[in-house]
């Protein structure tokens, strides 16, 4: 696997039941996946060379993230390095405005978009399509970075101008009126086969996603399976080999296609405890063309919340072996709160708002699970009770 992150991190647990051994590529032997890994690698994803030694002895070579240049999965493909999802297919989840000709081709529903070399382009579309709408950086861009909201032209003109004298690829879209986002999660072997998980609500706070209710509550049937075909079609399409989540926006006329991505992805990480096959090694039977997994739910209701870095940055922010000590003093705390919280702490860095870990809590109803993972999310990172719960037992004073 391309990338040490806790992507990889988890897909390195999933591997180990099936008798397989990852090997990871990563830039620092402190990344999440190379702290508990054994076969570790140390380059660049965007060395060839690395690359090459990095593939040789691999039986498939996959990613932990889609920013390996194409060009240089084209050439591992060409020495017959067997690469999935191969770089055809990649292509769409590196390039937003591949992705939006791709899919507006298949005639599926993506808001109206248009591609940005000047300051003009984006005038236009506003003018056309109403304000405010949004500005996107063509290639990278994740957790709200690489988006802005253009509210009027003149700030239109202002963010065009800067992004493009640094050299930004942008295209721009009508900004959708959306209810909530949802995300359908499916995963595709080289033979064809599909499976699709239950469709998710994604709860997105400052652009980072910091909870996810599996299923989606009050979900009309039909669109629950549509959205669900929508993304096997994309996978079949594209020729997708493991996964692929499709991003989507609910709006009072269905659904619309926000992005993609073709690896494990936040919001399936509620899949290890709470569903028959984790989406980890679901993408591991995809890639070594195993038959897939079933993906039913274990219980009627689950919820993942992410735990943040605090505000306060208490952890500090040098990358460390494990688990920063106020960490694992809040975790003796939940448990004896939470005994069946399952918590999943990625050996990072902490610092403010950034992804260190996420806890997932299974129950009978959505509510009361949301409520229990969302605080101990909240503990985990802050060090607080939001209920006002006091460590000691009773209410804080």
């Amino acid at each position: 696997m391309i990338g040490g992150g806790q992507l990889a991190r988890m897909t390195h647990q999933a591997a180990i039941p099936l008798g397989q051994s990852l090997r990871v590529l990563a830039v620092s032997d402190s990344d999440p996946a190379a702290l508990v890994a054994r076969d570790v690698v140390l380059g660049a994803h965007t060395d060839l060379d690395a690359l090459r030694a990095f593939a040789e002895g691999c039986e498939v070579v996959t990613f932990d993230h889609e920013h390996v240049p194409g060009e240089h999965l084209r050439a591992l493909v060409a020495e017959g390095v067997k690469v999935h999802p191969g770089p055809d297919a990649l292509v769409h989840a590196q390039d937003k405005l591949v992705m939006r000709r791709k899919l507006a081709g298949m005639g599926l529903p993506v808001p109206p978009f248009a591609e940005v070399n000047t300051p003009e382009d984006a005038l236009a579309f506003g003018a056309e399509h109403g304000w405010p709408c949004v500005l996107k950086a063509v290639r990278g861009g994740y957790d709200g970075k690489g988006v802005w909201m253009l509210d009027t032209p003149d700030s239109a003109r202002t963010a065009v101008d800067e992004l493009l004298a640094a050299g930004t690829p942008l295209m721009v879209e009508q900004c959708v009126p959306m209810r909530r986002e949802l995300a359908a999660l499916v995963a595709r072997s080289p033979f064809g086969q599909g499976a699709a998980w239950p469709l998710v609500e994604t709860v997105q706070s400052d652009g980072i996603c910091v909870e996810v209710l599996a299923p989606a509550p009050s979900v009309d049937p039909e669109v629950a399976q549509a959205a669900q075909e929508l993304a096997l079609k994309v996978a079949d399409e594209l020729g997708v080999v493991g996964l692929l989540a499709v991003e989507l926006f609910e709006t009072a006329d269905g659904v619309v296609v926000n992005e993609l991505a073709m690896r494990p992805h936040n919001s399936g990480h509620w899949t290890i405890e709470g569903s028959r096959t984790s989406q980890f090694e679901q993408h591991l039977r995809a890639v070594l063309d195993y038959p897939l997994g079933v993906t039913d739910l274990l219980a009627p209701a689950v919820v993942m919340a992410n735990v943040l870095g605090a505000s306060s940055g208490e952890a500090g922010n040098q990358p460390t072996a494990h688990p920063p000590m106020i960490l694992d003093e809040r975790l003796h705390h939940l448990f004896a709160r939470f005994p069946d919280a399952h918590v999943h702490l990625y050996g990072k860095a902490e610092r403010p708002g950034r992804k260190i870990g996420h806890v997932t809590l299974l129950g009978e109803r959505m509510d009361d699970v949301r409520d229990r993972a969302r605080l101990a999310a909240h503990w985990l990172s802050d060090g607080v009770w939001l209920d006002g719960f006091d460590i000691h037992g009773g209410q804080q004073q």
